[in-house]
């Protein structure tokens, strides 16, 4: 009676809605899970953050709609933040959009710039929403694989003419998600060049910049000469701050592409509360020592997963930033075992069956990389979102499992 729209149909399947469907099973069951799947900060958001919170909300000022553009103290403090942790200049009346967190902004942006059978070129494995939101504005994707050999860069030698010619958006996004790879100066050069000679958006997505170790600090795309001429930049509250259901991020650079984003984003609500925008001043406004105590954090279970699957004979890299953990799936497994969730394409079956191998035989959730895309086959993502004492134990069932 109710038919689907062409473009929904047209969206990959939800493999993350599978996963958690298995896990709540298993936890109904009474299991012990330790959750190694999820991309979301286990650390509560910092005191001072949801005491301004608390304060905005109980002034009545705050209960009405707010402006589609943000407070201009929020963009003022946006550009502040760029310019004294990128040395990058932003105009926060035309350069600056803030974002009921960067994941709409970046679904919303194709629905400015793709007409049918325009190209977006998309990393795979990626971010699900590079996917999703060019096919809901009704454009095409050109999937860009992210392969070891290159360090899991693009490599924009291979886009072929014919596609560079109907592209309009081109996705990039360091530190990445889901592969945990890292990106410099001399990568952006490259994108930038090849966005002017073909007249494509770059579309950068920042969030994981402040999450990294060992001493690294990750660029912006906007560093970049000719960057904000090129493209747009997205970037979040929710991983730096542990902020991810408080929804705040924004969008930086080019002013007409903000613009048209504005635009598309005033059809569609009304901006983000504004209690929730002070308390993103006050995130921004300092307190380096929070962002230095989770890096500390996450280093230290980094630390404990690298060594711990190292004992177990795996082949792991070290990540220089992000919270998680891209780890090949060992090539010797017994993957017979009948699984409580269905059973997926046989083309999908490496990573898949081995997450669910490890949710039957161990109780732990990690996330198959076929999730991200068809060339994360062979990889699943481990999240540092759980403390370091249970990936310890996490690594000693997989020693007994394994």
């Amino acid at each position: 009676m109710f038919n689907l729209s062409k473009k929904i149909q047209l969206l990959p399947p939800y493999l993350f809605l599978e996963i958690d469907k298995a896990k709540r099973k298993a936890r109904a069951e009474g299991r012990d899970i330790i959750d190694l799947g999820v991309g979301d900060p286990d650390q509560p958001t910092p005191t001072h953050i949801i005491e301004k919170l608390y304060q905005a909300a109980k002034d009545p000022a705050t209960h009405r709609y707010a402006l589609d553009q943000g407070m201009p103290v929020l963009r003022q403090a946006i550009a502040d933040w760029y310019k004294n942790r990128f040395n990058v200049e932003l105009n926060p009346e035309t350069e600056i959009l803030p974002l009921i967190g960067s994941k709409e902004g970046i679904a919303h942006l194709p629905l400015a710039f793709l007409n049918a059978g325009d190209y977006s070129l998309v990393p795979d494995p990626c971010y699900p929403p590079y996917k999703g939101g060019t096919i809901l504005a009704g454009g095409k994707l050109y999937l860009m694989p992210l392969l070891e050999s290159n360090v899991f860069l693009p490599d924009l030698k291979k886009i072929p003419i014919n596609i560079r010619r109907k592209a309009k958006l081109i996705y990039i996004n360091y530190p990445n998600n889901p592969t945990a790879a890292t990106a410099e100066k001399d990568f952006y050069q490259k994108v930038v060049k090849f966005a002017n000679k073909n007249k494509i958006i770059v579309v950068s997505d920042l969030a994981y910049s402040e999450i990294a170790y060992d001493g690294y600090r990750p660029s912006s795309f906007l560093e970049v000469e000719g960057a904000k001429e090129a493209g747009i930049e997205f970037h979040s509250l929710s991983k730096t701050y542990n902020m991810t259901g408080w929804r705040i991020g924004w969008a930086s650079g080019n002013a007409k592409l903000i613009s048209a984003l504005a635009k598309v984003k005033s059809n569609i609500d009304s901006g983000i509360f504004s209690a929730v925008q002070l308390a993103g001043i006050a995130a921004l406004g300092g307190r380096e020592g929070h962002i230095r105590n989770m890096c500390n954090l996450y280093q230290e279970r980094r630390d404990t997963l690298i060594n711990g699957l190292s004992s177990l004979g795996w082949q792991v890299k070290s990540p220089r930033a992000t919270f998680y953990v891209w780890v090949r799936v060992p090539k010797k497994l017994d993957t017979s075992t009948p699984f409580s969730v269905r059973d997926e394409p046989s083309r999908t079956a490496d990573s898949i069956k081995f997450s669910k191998l490890l949710l039957e035989k161990a109780n732990i959730v990690v996330t198959p990389g076929v999730g991200f895309g068809k060339y994360g086959e062979g990889y699943v993502r481990f999240a540092l979102t759980v403390d370091k004492e249970r990936i310890k134990e996490a690594v000693e069932r997989l020693r007994k499992v394994l």
